[in-house]
């Protein structure tokens, strides 16, 4: 099957950042095939597409992300200790293969409907997050996270490790879905955890390592306390600091962390609005970029940002460069968008497959109808993208050549099922909050 699309600006973020005024896209099965400016091709029996002047560009990379707690959304939002109050005791009575799926199928339908592509997830009973994606078309690394504070899916680390195996069974050749392996973060591993993971990867190169690096004060402050040097540090020491690794927050970060992680050559993920709204702090995201490290956005779980659209998380991550600094000139529009496509598939090592429109890549791609007044005039696509564009503006989603979304219909998943399913599992959140107040 071969599909055109035409009649579009097409953004492509190739290495030129070339863009086609009067553009054309041609897909055939999974593939691009060709692409260029002016009149396309004449292919007897291609569907053809006609843009109307929209925006085609390479789907989004939401490079952090917990799908399944998309069914924590608002809760408790204002109550300062939420997490040992609510989260985590609705975590241990609730979280099961049933809740992970619904949350995580809840949470492919926004993306998809926001113009997100690609996802790096981690989580508990992750082979139901893995499921989800590969049923609703996205393409994903779906890490299984492993911890000590009392896990839902886990009672020790052996248990833990069983279920990375089984998870990487499911999708070692898997076209779309990438199994990978999830340590939570150096003060819930620990150490030696970290050097046996370290190892197992090392025994399995081809599967992922995501893990949260330098998020919180109390990951720091474990840290010193414990071995008396930074976090970063300790993640070297134990072997786990390695090439992609993918590190997501990084807001606790001196310059001797920045360069010991260029050496290292890791990868990293900035969560502007979970963090923001936290009060965790700013990543320092142009001081690990000027030091070589791949940068991605990630929209962290609902839980902690709310959205999992990349383009709530645009204007954060350019003003919090721009107020450190002082200035305009950091992360400008079109290295936010940078972020958000090749380079934040560069982060997961997928920048092979996606993240930029090229012959050859995956037809991992997305159309933005520029029919808002909100977008116009348009000066710069980068920064209509980056300052004025909503999901609600994102028509089209295709991965490998297929239609998720058409004509803001989604293909792929029951929209109602995905929804109702949500509301359910809240219901019974609600009561266990209930009964906790009351206490």
């Amino acid at each position: 099957m071969t599909t055109i699309l035409t009649n579009a600006i097409v953004v492509t973020m190739d290495d030129a950042l070339a863009v086609h005024e009067f553009g054309w896209v041609r897909v055939d099965g999974t593939t691009i095939t060709a692409l260029g400016a002016g009149r396309p091709p004449d292919v007897p029996g291609a569907e053809i597409v006609d843009c109307a002047g929209d925006i085609v560009m390479p789907g989004m990379v939401n490079a952090h992300c917990h799908m399944a707690m998309s069914v924590f959304r608002g809760l408790g939002e204002d109550v300062d200790d939420r997490l040992y109050r609510y989260i985590l005791p609705l975590e241990r009575k609730f979280v099961s293969p049933e809740m992970v799926r619904a949350g995580s199928a809840l949470s492919a339908l926004e993306m998809i409907q926001g113009g997100v592509t690609t996802v790096a997830d981690m989580y508990y009973f992750e082979t139901e997050v893995g499921d989800v994606c590969a049923e609703a078309g996205l393409r994903a690394i779906v890490g299984q996270t492993l911890a000590d504070f009392d896990p839902p899916d886990h009672r020790n680390f052996d248990e833990g490790f069983g279920r990375v195996e089984e998870l990487v069974d499911r999708y070692k050749d898997h076209p779309l879905v990438t199994p990978s392996i999830a340590p939570h973060a150096p003060y819930s591993t620990g150490r030696d955890v970290m050097a046996r993971i370290a190892q197992w990867s090392a025994d399995h190169p081809q599967v992922p390592v995501q893990m949260h690096l330098a998020e919180s004060t109390l990951e720091v402050k474990w840290a010193l306390d414990t071995h008396g040097k930074s976090t970063v540090t300790v993640t070297a020491e134990s072997g786990l600091l390695k090439p992609n690794l993918i590190c997501a927050h990084c807001l606790q970060l001196d310059d001797n962390d920045i360069r010991l992680m260029s050496e290292h050559q890791v990868c990293v993920v900035t969560n502007p609005r979970s963090n923001g709204k936290a009060g965790r702090g700013i990543a320092p995201v142009e001081k690990m970029r000027n030091a070589g490290l791949p940068a991605g956005i990630g929209s962290d779980g609902a839980m902690s940002g709310n959205t999992l659209d990349l383009f709530s998380q645009f204007a954060p991550v350019s003003m919090f460069a721009k107020l450190l600094a002082g200035s305009r000139k950091p992360l400008p529009a079109v290295d936010v968008i940078r972020m958000a496509t090749i380079e934040g598939a560069r982060a997961l090592s997928l920048n092979l497959k996606t993240g930029s429109l090229e012959v050859g890549k995956q037809a991992d791609l997305i159309r933005i109808n520029l029919s808002a007044p909100r977008l116009h005039p348009m000066y710069d696509p980068y920064s209509a993208l980056v300052f004025a564009a909503m999901p609600s503006d994102v028509t089209d989603t295709m991965v490998a050549g297929r239609w998720l979304m058409r004509n803001g219909q989604v293909q792929t998943l029951d929209v109602g099922k995905a929804v109702s399913d949500a509301v359910g599992i809240a219901a019974q959140f609600k009561s266990e909050m209930a009964r906790i107040d009351g206490q």
